[in-house]
């Protein structure tokens, strides 16, 4: 049985407050979600640039829909049990859309949802000191999030780019500022030592997601002693499961023996997890005799 959404948004909570770092799964369809609750993973994370890939074959640059969005969300939360954090990237468009956002992935059952304060998409002619949205305008969309989420666990993270565009000082601001806004956590992004981590930590009470986690920083214990809740590690897997699949189709192509393949399989234990084949078979056994 897949469990509410609610369970998961209070899971995750759970996971917020407590004084260590989750590792989360990264998670693209619903076989990624599968085999990533199968190891035992209980947070998820679904980037952006992986749904683009995974729905239109496309690079990430704001094409999909909020629609096939949400429709992508509740495909994977019908096939699992976790906590998936949800990249909504900038709420697709000015803070009304934003509430439209927070409704329709609620909906689609995420626990928590991703809002970023980058100019998304890319304007005509758009400069290269106008990466962002005002600090103003990023407060408002924050605000109308927490606004329009109907049930009150859903977890509304704000997003920040600032710490990469911006000096040290007006990353800051914004950081203190968006995390007034209601929020319930705080997704830094470009953040390269302790020390800057620190600064942030010292700016807000609230939980700090780290976007990348550069080789410097991987010390566990001391991003917890930071405030830092969860550490995103890249999403290598979705990578490597693309060139698995060029390579074998390249060597097929080129009148390769496909059984030459099967040493790199997925076994059947894996195949067994990933499909639910023993409860499909036992509902079949229970309904179909």
């Amino acid at each position: 049985m897949i469990m509410q959404p609610i369970k998961s948004r209070l899971k995750l909570r759970q996971f917020l407050d407590k004084p260590d770092v989750v590792y989360p799964g990264s998670v693209f369809d619903p076989i990624s979600a599968r085999i990533v609750v199968h190891l035992g993973f209980e947070v998820g994370i679904m980037g952006g640039s992986l749904v683009s890939a995974s729905i239109l074959a496309a690079p990430d640059l704001v094409l999909l829909t909020l629609s096939e969005l949400a429709d992508h969300v509740k495909r994977i939360m019908r096939a699992v049990d976790i906590s998936l954090i949800v990249d909504a990237d900038h709420g697709y468009g000015n803070a009304l859309n934003v509430m439209r956002t927070v409704q329709e992935l609620e909906m689609a059952g995420a626990a928590a949802m991703t809002i970023e304060d980058t100019l998304l998409p890319k304007a005509f002619e758009q400069r290269r000191d106008q990466l962002l949205i005002s600090k103003e305008e990023m407060i408002n969309k924050l605000r109308a999030a927490t606004e329009a989420r109907r049930d009150p666990n859903t977890v509304i993270i704000g997003r920040t780019s600032a710490l990469q565009n911006l000096c040290l000082d007006e990353a800051m601001d914004r950081i203190e500022a968006y995390s007034k806004t209601g929020v319930d956590a705080m997704m830094v992004m470009g953040c390269k030592t302790f020390d800057e981590l620190s600064e942030v930590h010292s700016l807000t009470s609230l939980p700090l997601i780290l976007g990348y986690v550069p080789k410097e920083m991987q010390d566990r214990r001391k991003l917890a002693e930071s405030g830092v809740r969860v550490a995103l590690r890249g999403h290598y897997s979705f990578y490597v499961a693309m060139q698995a699949l060029y390579d074998s189709m390249k060597f097929i192509y080129e009148g390769g023996d496909p059984l030459e393949l099967e040493p790199k399989m997925a076994n059947p234990e894996v195949i067994r997890a990933a499909l639910r084949t023993d409860e499909y078979q036992k509902w079949q056994d229970d309904y179909l005799k």
